[in-house]
């Protein structure tokens, strides 16, 4: 196993990693600064600047994303730069924003909200937006929504609603969440998760930032592997590369409520000889 950094960006809260496995590029986004960065295969970096923070993003076409920011949710043109608003539904809610989200597997994209600074209460929710632009309140009650991420069917929801802990739950792209289960505790293991994706076996990817390293966890929620990384925060993960076989892995050097000023911290790094790969994120209403 290598662990390397990848380009000199230092990001203040790198979060959101995402393979655009049909361009074969990676996108990320610095959730505090607002930006957008996107690396090719020959390693070229691209960046801009969107006008509030932003939480996560997924593909729709070549030249079009769909974004979660601040004020809610949009389609951004990366020729143009010009946003297109969907909808926001905390629009009287000015103390949270939009975090961590993801497509599942049949083109619907899942995030969530947070409070931007209150984390002792569930400000915040877990959201469908459909391909038509309908919106659904999967779950209410959500203080830090992290890592959403689905099993290889695509019929199990795992999610983080900022307690320290994974939850799963019985998901279909119509209907609402069911069973919802408790299945990883990281204060059993002196640690909590934060983004978090799914390999071809069904094992759960997910960076433990309350202990700097990286968890492979069994779809039951058993931590089969933990993986110290250079940085004391890492953030969010995601399998990428030509055979999905490399973990890229972002990192935080201040979120607003944690600073770490060591050289590497909010960097991206990317690990490979894991010997497991990842599965492509479905775009935006593509399925």
């Amino acid at each position: 196993m290598e662990i390397e950094r990848i380009s000199s960006i230092k990001n203040a809260l790198g979060e959101g990693p995402l393979w655009d496995h049909q361009q074969q590029r990676l996108f990320w986004v610095d959730s505090l600064k607002g930006h957008i960065f996107c690396l090719n295969q020959a390693e070229e970096l691209t960046r801009w600047q969107l006008p509030h923070m932003i939480g996560s993003l997924a593909v729709v076409t070549e030249h079009t994303l769909l974004v979660a920011l601040q004020n809610g949710l949009h389609f951004f043109n990366l020729q143009s730069n010009e946003l297109t608003f969907i909808c926001d539904p905390e629009a009287e809610q000015p103390a949270t924003r939009f975090n961590d989200g993801k497509t599942d597997r049949f083109g619907n994209f899942i995030a969530g909200t947070m409070g931007i600074s209150i984390r002792d209460r569930p400000l915040g929710a877990l959201y469908r937006l459909r391909p038509d632009l309908s919106l659904d309140i999967l779950e209410p009650d959500v203080i830090v929504a992290n890592g959403p991420c689905f099993s290889p069917d695509g019929h199990t929801l795992y999610f983080n609603d900022g307690r320290r802990r994974i939850l799963a739950y019985d998901y279909t792209p119509t209907g609402p969440l069911k069973n919802k289960r408790l299945i990883f505790d990281g204060n059993r293991h002196q640690t909590s998760s934060d983004g978090a994706t799914v390999d071809t076996e069904g094992n759960i990817w997910t960076a433990l930032t309350g202990s700097g390293e990286i968890g492979c966890l069994s779809a039951q929620g058993k931590l089969k592997n933990r993986i110290k990384m250079p940085v004391p925060l890492p953030s969010s993960v995601m399998f990428a590369g030509p055979n999905l076989d490399e973990l890229y892995v972002t990192s935080i050097s201040d979120s607003g409520n944690r600073r770490n000023d060591e050289y590497d911290s909010g960097g991206l790094f990317r690990i490979k000889g894991l010997d497991t790969a990842g599965l492509a994120e479905t775009p935006f209403s593509e399925y």
